[in-house]
């Protein structure tokens, strides 16, 4: 069992770290709101810290799983930062979903300190989190990942090395960018059988069993009928992800036309007040 310190207990790091916690790992947690973090312990017992270099002192392992690009450079670095109090040997496992530019830079500092740094971006939104059934792509040394695998298995389905750092973060974009075509299919689908007079609970039950069938045709055609559109992975974090893989395939000169269209009907979407809304909220613009 390893000492591993966890910062950042949203909707995905606070079962998470009960994962690791039911393992028999050692925590100590931290969460900027600290109200989060006394629960959190009241919960699972452990310790808690008032930083994140305090939280990381002794760690064999710190896990970070916050919103974005400066959120992570915020719990990682400076005075109080993870790196601050973590020593020689120790593995930094990053959790968000963040830009490669992000992670490489950290990447080099935490090297710089003799201390590896993974990026490990997970999939699998808040039901996969609470059921210990996340996927997980990581970027990083092949060493480093090795000693990490085990204590991220407590909460994956499967999790494997893509390649070097940033590897993990550029198949987390390949995987937006997969979900907002789907998304997008899906709701027209259901639109169109709607408006036809079908039944499409009962087209689901048909369609699904043949080559439409898909995870979120599985888990959302029900709600996204219903209209409710509170499970998971919110409109402005689809919309944050999605502008890092536009602009890095900018970078790389791949064409993502379908994927820029997506983006902009999730704009429409937070026009509409549903930023807050789950991915699968696509079908509400359809029927405005």
């Amino acid at each position: 069992m390893a000492r591993v310190a966890f910062i950042g207990l949203g909707v995905m790091g606070y079962p998470m770290a009960g994962h690791l916690a039911r393992a028999g790992h050692e925590l100590c947690v931290y969460n900027r709101t600290t109200a989060k973090a006394e629960a959190w312990v009241a919960a699972h017992g452990h310790g808690r810290a008032d930083s994140p270099a305090k939280a990381a002192r002794g760690a064999e392992f710190v896990m970070t799983c916050v919103g974005n690009d400066d959120d992570l450079r915020a719990v990682v670095t400076g005075p109080e930062g993870a790196l601050a109090g973590m020593e020689a040997g120790g593995i930094l496992v990053d959790h968000s979903t963040v830009s490669a530019d992000v992670t490489r830079a950290l990447h080099a500092q935490a090297e710089g300190q003799g201390i590896a740094l993974i990026d490990a971006p997970i999939s699998g939104g808040q039901a996969g989190a609470e059921n210990g059934v996340l996927s997980v792509m990581c970027g990083g040394g092949e060493e480093a990942f090795a000693r990490a695998a085990p204590v991220i298995e407590s909460y994956a389905r499967i999790c494997r090395l893509m390649g070097p750092s940033g590897a993990g973060q550029l198949t987390k974009m390949v995987n937006q960018i997969c979900i907002a075509g789907l998304v997008q299919g899906l709701s027209e689908g259901l639109a169109f059988a709607r408006a036809a007079g079908l039944d499409g609970a009962s087209v689901v039950e048909v369609i699904s069993q043949g080559a439409a069938g898909s995870w979120q045709m599985a888990n959302r055609h029900e709600t996204m009928l219903e209209g409710r559109f509170a499970f998971g992975f919110a409109v402005v974090w689809m919309r944050k992800a999605l502008a890092i893989g536009l602009a890095e395939a900018e970078r790389h000169g791949a064409q993502l036309p379908v994927t820029a269209l997506v983006d902009q009907f999730y704009k429409d979407v937070q026009a509409m007040g549903g930023g807050r809304w789950d991915t699968s909220s696509l079908i509400a613009r359809l029927s405005r």
